[in-house]
């Protein structure tokens, strides 16, 4: 999979993940959010995510802290999707 992380309006950094198909620069294009921090290519191993890469086309490259990024966009913390799968199971 590829990646880009995106400075969203309210400051927070915000992964958006994509099939390898997809271009970086053509995703890029389609979100709004005007900062780009980094961007690359984005592996599921048994210690968890693993980001690597650079995108020549934009100027970026994976940062350490990428992986942790994108796993606590998957947490169980209490997102708005949970709240929802709490309501319906009552």
């Amino acid at each position: 999979m590829k990646y880009l992380i995106f400075e969203d309006f309210s400051g927070k950094q915000t992964p958006i993940l994509f099939p390898e198909r997809i271009l970086h620069e053509e995703l890029r294009e389609q979100v709004p959010y005007t900062k780009v921090l980094s961007a690359g290519y984005v592996y599921l191993t048994e210690e968890g995510f693993s980001c690597r890469g650079k995108v020549r086309e934009l100027g970026l490259s994976s940062r350490e802290e990428d992986s942790r990024i994108i796993a606590e966009s998957f947490s169980f913390g209490e997102t708005p999707f949970q709240q929802d799968k709490q309501d319906l199971e009552g």
